[in-house]
């Protein structure tokens, strides 16, 4: 029987040494999509506080409508855009 390791192995999973968290592992695929690696620690905080549903809407959007120049800043103002109208509907 072959162990849990080698199969990862071959299969190409591996671990990356920044994540030991879950959001840090969403915060670096956030910060990977988005091109913009030099602002990794602030994907991990949103990545810990958001909603995902939120972050997820927003990265499509920049996603679906941005420019590779111009991805960070459209997911910023989404995310602040669709954050208003969460936080409208509670107050």
């Amino acid at each position: 029987m072959e162990s849990i390791s080698n199969i990862l192995k071959t299969k190409g999973f591996v671990t990356d040494h920044r994540n030991k968290y879950e959001f840090q592992a969403y915060g670096n695929m956030l910060a990977e999509e988005l091109k913009d690696p030099k602002h990794r620690t602030l994907y991990f905080k949103l990545a810990k506080e958001k909603d995902r549903k939120l972050l997820e809407t927003a990265l499509a959007f920049a996603l679906d409508n941005a420019k590779d120049s111009g991805l960070a800043k459209a997911f910023m103002w989404k995310l602040a855009e669709i954050s208003k109208k969460d936080s409208g509907m509670f107050s």
